[in-house]
Formats: structure tokens, sequence, C-alpha cells
């Protein structure tokens, strides 16, 4: 065997994050409408992230080889945070994507001064409770039939940062 060969399947895959464009919405919109438990924008509220006359905002989405396979979408609401969404690709799950999505918009909350950050999740969905209980979220509330389509409770998250 050459040693190019050898090279080549040793390759990795190039993996990065970063801000997100207008020019992703497409794919940001077919990944999260393939992620069943992620909340599912209209493009107008996709557009709204990137206009200036809302809120700060932040949408991450995560590259490897050029594909995008996860977003990550959250807003500033005074010293809160609020994580808004967050989709990984079918069969980029389980490899660790949402956990490095969310370590992502969490430092860049705390490098905005942040004292703390929010999100809801289904109740059913176990494997998103988990990831943001292993990042020491804790459970603060519920919200009875938040969820549509199918109609579900929603479990309050939050992570205190200071």
């Amino acid at each position: 065997m050459s040693d190019q060969v050898e090279a080549d399947d040793m390759r990795v895959p190039q993996m990065r994050i970063r801000l997100a464009t207008p020019a992703d919405i497409p794919i940001m919109m077919t990944l999260e409408r393939h992620a069943a438990t992620a909340a599912h924008w209209s493009r107008a509220q996709y557009e709204t992230v990137f206009s200036n006359d809302v809120p700060f905002r932040v949408v991450l989405v995560l590259e490897e080889e050029a594909a995008v396979l996860g977003l990550v979408a959250g807003r500033a609401v005074g010293e809160e945070w609020e994580i808004e969404n967050i989709a990984v690709a079918g069969p980029a799950r389980r490899r660790g994507l949402g956990t490095r999505l969310l370590g992502e918009v969490l430092d860049r909350a705390r490098g905005r001064g942040a004292e703390a950050v929010f999100l809801e999740v289904r109740e059913s969905n176990f494997a998103a409770r988990r990831l943001y209980e292993k990042w020491a979220f804790l459970e603060t509330g519920r919200r009875k039939d938040y969820y549509r389509e199918p109609a579900e409770d929603a479990i309050v998250y939050r992570l205190g940062l200071v």
C-alpha cells in the first residue's frame, strides 16, 4: 500500500462552526424540517435573525466538508440568553455535534456577559434533555401544551453562568 493511500484513509473530515448567513436559510430550513424535535421556523423568521431590527441574536452552523450538518440559534434578552433552536442532521447525530454547537453558543453568551441561559425542550426529547443536563442545565418549569403537532409539554431548563 502506498503512503498516499494510507494518508488519504486517515484523513479527518474538516469541521467548523461559523456564523450563519442569509444564504444558509434554505439549508437551515431543510435541516430543521427533518429534525422532528426542532422548532420549525418560517423563512420570514429566519430572515429576521439577519435584520438589524431585532435584539442581539446569533445563529451558528456546523459544517463538515462544506455541508451544513447542524445549527443553533440563540438570543440575548438583557443579561439572559435563550437558546431558540438546535438541530443536527439525522445521519450526523450521535457524533457529539449537538454538544459542540451548544458549547459554542454558551461560550458566546459568556463572552457577552450573560448571567443565565434558558431553553425549552419537548418532554419526550430524552436525548436533548440528557445533553442539557450533562451541561448542568437544571429543570425549572413546565409549559403545558407548548408544542404542537403533536401537542406536548415543554420542559424549561436554566443554566446559571455566574
